[in-house]
C-alpha cells in the first residue's frame, strides 16, 4: 500500500496504470466503505482510496469539527484490505488549482438535502471534480445510501463528458438495520435504538400502497426524534414527489438524533 499526500507524486505513480478504481471517503471507515473497497478489488487493475474531510460540504462548522476522524485506524483497515494507493491531500493544496471542468449542478440538487444544506452539493462536486481530474480513474464507486449525491455526481460526469464510469453500490446496513455511516459513531445506545425503529418502520411502510406523510412523521417523532428535515417519496425517473410507493420510487428521510443528522432511503 502506497500513501500519497502530494498530488504530483500520486499522478507520477499512477501515470501508466490501467483499469484504476477509485473510492472517495472522508475517513471514519465503516462496513459501507469496506464493501465499496472490496468491490473495487474485483475489477482488474489497481484501486485507490482517498481520505479527505471536505470542509466545503459542511454548512455547519460544528458538524465539521465534530466529524469522527481516526487516520491511524483508517490506514490500518486499508492495509488489511490490501489497497494499492491511498491519497490524503492537504486541504490548502487540494483547492489551490483551477480544475479544467466547471461543476455541473443538476436541478435535483435543490431538493431533499439541497433544501436544507446550503452549498452542500456544490462542495461535494467541487472536491469530486478535483479528485477525478487528479486521479483520472476508470471508475468511481459510490453507495446508494447517498442516492442524491450519487445521482448528481453521475450527471456532472455525463454533462462534462468525463470518461470515468460510476459504479452504483448497495447500501450496507448495521445489524440493527441502520445504514452504515461514520456519524453512527457519535450516537449513544438509546439513539441507536431509535434509528433501528425508524429503519424497521419505513421498511414496513414500503409494502403499503397507501400512506400519509404527516402520519409517518408523527409516528417517527413519537420514537424520540425531535427534528425531521424531510420525509418524502420521490420518483426515481422524474426526481419529483409522487404519491406512489413502488419499484420506481423511494422514501427519502433526513432526521436528527440529538445533534446528529442522518439520512437514508428505502
Amino acid at each position: 500500500m502506497k500513501i500519497f499526500k502530494n498530488k504530483h507524486k500520486l499522478q507520477k505513480a499512477i501515470l501508466n496504470q490501467k483499469n484504476l478504481s477509485f473510492v472517495p471517503t472522508m475517513g471514519g471507515l465503516h462496513n459501507g466503505h469496506i464493501s465499496l473497497i472490496k468491490k473495487s478489488k474485483k475489477f482488474k487493475g489497481k484501486n485507490i482510496v482517498s481520505i479527505f474531510v471536505n470542509p466545503k460540504q459542511f454548512n455547519n462548522k460544528k458538524d465539521y469539527s465534530n466529524y469522527p476522524r481516526n487516520l491511524n485506524k483508517d490506514l490500518s483497515i486499508l492495509k488489511k484490505l490490501k489497497v494499492d494507493y491511498v491519497f490524503i491531500p492537504n486541504k490548502r493544496k487540494i483547492f489551490s488549482f483551477k480544475p479544467k471542468n466547471n461543476i455541473y449542478l443538476d436541478n435535483f440538487s435543490k431538493k431533499l438535502c439541497g433544501s436544507f444544506r446550503k452549498g452542500h452539493f456544490e462542495g461535494v462536486l467541487n472536491i469530486v471534480n478535483r479528485f477525478l481530474e487528479i486521479i483520472n480513474p476508470d471508475r468511481i464507486l459510490l453507495g446508494v445510501k447517498d442516492y442524491q449525491q450519487l445521482h448528481l455526481i453521475k450527471q456532472h460526469i455525463a454533462k462534462r463528458k468525463i470518461k470515468t464510469i460510476v459504479v452504483k453500490c448497495n447500501t450496507i446496513r448495521e445489524k440493527n438495520g441502520m445504514a452504515c455511516s461514520t456519524r453512527n459513531k457519535l450516537l449513544n445506545k438509546k439513539q441507536t435504538e431509535i434509528g433501528s425503529k425508524i429503519y424497521h418502520y419505513l421498511k414496513k411502510i414500503r409494502k403499503k400502497p397507501v400512506y400519509s406523510i404527516n402520519k409517518m412523521k408523527e409516528i417517527i417523532k413519537n420514537f424520540g426524534v425531535k427534528k425531521i428535515d424531510y420525509l418524502e417519496v420521490f420518483s426515481l425517473k422524474t426526481h419529483k414527489k409522487t404519491s406512489l410507493i413502488n419499484k420506481n420510487s423511494k422514501i427519502f428521510i433526513a432526521y436528527y438524533l440529538g445533534n446528529i443528522r442522518l439520512i437514508d432511503n428505502f
